[in-house]
């Protein structure tokens, strides 16, 4: 048996996966159809309406887009700021050296 090829990876607009969502929360077909009908992972479906649901309030299992944003912007700041430290105490040791 051959091995299934991967599926390369695809990015979606926000307008699209909010489309997506709207379908799925009309209940007219199920996700598995809608995923199928568009090609799309019922994952990634499942994942979008999930989502969705966060940022609307009607979920409060997981983080809003907001949350999710402002802890990877923490994050870049706080990877920075330690990059930061670093360089200022390598700073100080050639300076301490120098000094003496």
């Amino acid at each position: 048996m051959g091995k299934k090829k991967p599926r390369p990876r695809r990015s979606f607009t926000p307008e699209f996966k909010a489309e997506i969502v709207e379908l799925c929360q009309r209940g007219e077909r199920t996700v598995g159809q809608i995923a199928k009908d568009f090609d799309l992972t019922e994952t990634a479906v499942r994942a979008w309406v999930k989502q969705a649901e966060l940022d609307a309030g009607t979920r409060d299992d997981g983080m809003t887009t907001t949350e999710r944003e402002e802890l990877a912007q923490l994050r870049r700041e706080n990877r920075r700021l330690r990059e930061d430290v670093e360089i200022l105490k390598r700073a100080t040791v050639f300076f301490a050296k120098e000094t003496r």
